[in-house]
């Protein structure tokens, strides 16, 4: 792991999920940017004082000259985002895989620095999407490839939450300090950082691409350089619209994602703060509750699916479904040509270059004066 040490929010959360299946371990780590504190970090995870490194360099340098049943398989990237690129490059260089939190990079242009690297590495490459893992979205998504929307007319996204409706950022709060800095978030704040999620759930599920869009973002607590604000209308490549809100300082709200998607013959309705309730609403016949668990549930569903009906599986199990589907990839790329068969993929370099085409191109249509501004052309 790079980054997640002391005080940090997301490394315990990718800790938790990767040790959910009993099926990883963590072995090494650059935890933070200070040398001690990094030590320390890794110290007080368990790790023997030789596996915990002053800096991510010389993590894959020492770590690519231990035996191979030895050293570290893949890392875990859990940055700011300027780092994502250079960690991540260093990475591909020793010959390890990368799992990376989003955005991939920070510009458009580096992602395509990062794509080059990938390639030319062999290894492979990850991105922690979690909520595109969570049972009933593989569902939904299984369900709309079958047909059972019909034809997709209407998609509309929402990710709203309230943390940063007060300036916590100039109290010292770490997690928003790095995001509303442009030097470390990048181009964006809101849209950055759970925009992107939107985005990548309304392009999962639906298996349409956005063509076109137009935006508007805002900066609503005074003083912030960056987003905490914004909506764009997304213009898809089957014809259909779609509307995508992302929020930071809706007071009150905690992380209410929520995916509508509307075809001719039906929709389908689902919230992350119920995560194990999927609303099926046909046009001719009565509303359908699909639940995880249950008996109408899809095979994908169910490989995403740990516990029995009623049994709440929420944003940890999602997120660990990234870490053993992304372990089940490494497992059959070592195996090669006798590995077992092709396991579930993880969002990867496509959907990385996706992601980050999305947060430039709604920058800049949020600066124009123009209405609609084409999606970057990059092949599926």
């Amino acid at each position: 792991m790079v980054g997640g040490g002391e005080g940090a929010f997301i490394g315990a959360v990718h800790r938790s999920a990767a040790g959910l299946d009993n099926a990883l371990d963590l072995v090494c780590g650059a935890f933070a940017s200070d040398a001690e504190r990094s030590r320390r970090s890794g110290a007080n995870l368990g790790l023997p004082p030789e596996r915990c490194y002053a800096d991510f360099n010389s993590m894959f340098a020492a770590e690519a000259e231990l035996p191979a049943d030895e050293r570290m398989e893949f890392v875990a990237i859990v940055t700011p985002n300027n780092l994502h690129l250079a960690v991540a490059s260093a990475a591909f260089k020793h010959g390890f895989h990368v799992l990376s939190d989003k955005p991939a990079t920070t510009t458009l242009a580096e992602c395509f620095q990062l794509r080059d690297a990938q390639q030319a590495s062999g290894c492979l490459y990850g991105l922690t999407h979690p909520y595109g893992s969570y049972p009933l979205i593989v569902e939904a998504a299984e369900r709309v490839r079958a047909g059972a929307l019909g034809t997709i007319r209407k998609v509309i996204v929402e990710y709203t939450q309230g943390w940063l409706a007060e300036p916590i950022e100039r109290r010292g709060q770490k997690q928003a300090i790095w995001r509303l800095d442009p030097k470390r978030a990048g181009l964006s704040s809101c849209m950055g950082d759970i925009g992107v999620h939107a985005f990548h759930l309304a392009e999962f599920v639906t298996n349409l691409r956005t063509t076109e869009l137009c935006a508007d973002l805002n900066s609503i607590v005074a003083g912030r350089e960056l987003d905490d604000d914004g909506a764009a209308f997304l213009r898809f490549d089957n014809g259909a619209r779609g509307v995508l809100v992302a929020s930071q300082i809706c007071t009150g709200d905690e992380n209410d994602l929520r995916l509508r998607i509307y075809g001719d013959a039906a929709s389908l309705d689902w919230r992350q703060e119920e995560p194990n309730s999927l609303w099926l609403k046909h046009a001719h016949k009565p509303i359908e509750l699909i639940r995880s668990g249950g008996t109408n549930f899809g095979a994908a569903a169910r490989a995403h699916s740990r516990l029995p009906a009623g049994h709440p599986e929420g944003y940890l199990e999602a997120f660990a479904n990234v870490y053993r589907n992304f372990a089940a990839q490494v497992r059959a790329h070592g195996a090669g040509a006798n590995g077992d068969p092709a396991p579930r993929g993880v969002p990867g370099i496509k959907a990385a270059l996706r992601g980050m085409a999305f947060i430039e191109t709604v920058v800049a249509a949020s600066k124009s004066a123009q209405k609609w501004h084409a999606f970057p052309s990059i092949a599926d």
